[in-house]
């Protein structure tokens, strides 16, 4: 299963929903990928909670109009049509603004694109 499709997936159902929060099952890399999110302003805070099972609680952001912090999501590589680039030639644009996630060999790297 895909951790960060499967994160994305459940706070923008959650936005939808126009729930105040979410959560996510438990792994040391949601947690990281989720306190990233926090740093960049796209959810609100964060707890643990352990219950039988651990879980996430996240708090969502929405702007002052109600707008979602997340407008929307878009998965390049997929498993049936893998995307392959160097760092040069990374499939976006710079006039995005957003966040770009990149699996290495070694890791999982987070980057965000301010306007």
């Amino acid at each position: 299963m895909d951790t960060v499709a499967n994160i994305l997936t459940i706070l923008l159902n959650g936005q939808k929903a126009q729930k105040k929060r979410v959560a996510v099952p438990f792994s040391r890399f949601s947690k990281r990928f989720l306190e990233f999110m926090k740093e960049q302003k796209f959810i609100g805070d964060i707890r643990l909670q352990e219950a039988p099972r651990a879980k996430i609680i996240v708090s969502l952001s929405y702007g002052d109009s109600g707008k979602p912090a997340i407008a929307g999501c878009r998965r390049i590589s997929k498993p049936g049509k893998r995307v392959y680039a160097t760092s040069r030639k990374l499939p976006y644009t710079r006039q995005e603004t957003g966040m770009i996630v990149v699996s290495t060999p070694e890791n999982n790297l987070l980057k965000f694109h301010p306007a």
